[in-house]
């Protein structure tokens, strides 16, 4: 196991135990910082989904910061566990942790979010198969974070408005296109 730390919000500095999974990377703090400077730091009443949950720092984040409700979901038994593990340590209501597959989650989604968190593992075409289901769990006005290998321009209808990068992440704030 190894941990991430909290960066800013009601847990602020508190650390959360990861999962050592093959290809989980954990969002670095810089950019976690750049991702909420840009959200604004006050999440509250926002509902937020974090579809690929891995270590969850980016929906522990948010429920650090306001966020009413985090929803997220992760395939891998051993980082779900640890997911599991950290919202009980956190005492968290506000966080709900799902085991379950990124895509059937979205298709298969009841309700629409207003933050939706995309860190999918590389080189494996994850935002590609997601895209046909963004606006099923994406609120219109949603705002949508993809990290990525390479530059995104968009994805669906929604199109990047602030990027940047950090060593290979290539990070991205999308908002849906205006008609």
């Amino acid at each position: 196991m190894s941990r991430v730390r909290i960066v800013g919000g009601e847990w602020r500095s508190r650390l959360i135990d990861v999962a050592k999974v093959p290809g989980l990377r954990p969002t670095p703090d810089r950019v976690r910082e750049t991702l909420f400077n840009w959200l604004g730091q006050d999440l509250d009443g926002l509902t937020c989904l974090d579809l690929f949950g891995g270590s969850g720092i980016l929906g522990f984040e948010a429920a650090s910061r306001g966020a009413s409700a985090v929803t997220i979901v992760e395939h891998d038994p051993r980082a779900f566990a640890a997911l599991r593990q950290a919202a009980i340590t956190l005492n968290s209501a506000r966080v709900e942790v799902i085991r379950g597959d990124a895509v059937r989650f979205a298709q298969n989604a009841s309700e629409q979010f207003d933050v939706l968190f995309l860190d999918p593992p590389y080189k494996q075409g994850w935002l590609a198969r997601l895209e046909p289901w963004l606006e099923r769990v994406l609120k219109p006005d949603g705002w949508l974070y993809a990290e990525s290998e390479a530059p995104l321009a968009g994805l669906g209808a929604w199109r990047t408005t602030k990027q940047g990068r950090a060593g290979q992440v290539h990070f991205h704030l999308l908002e849906r296109r205006q008609e």
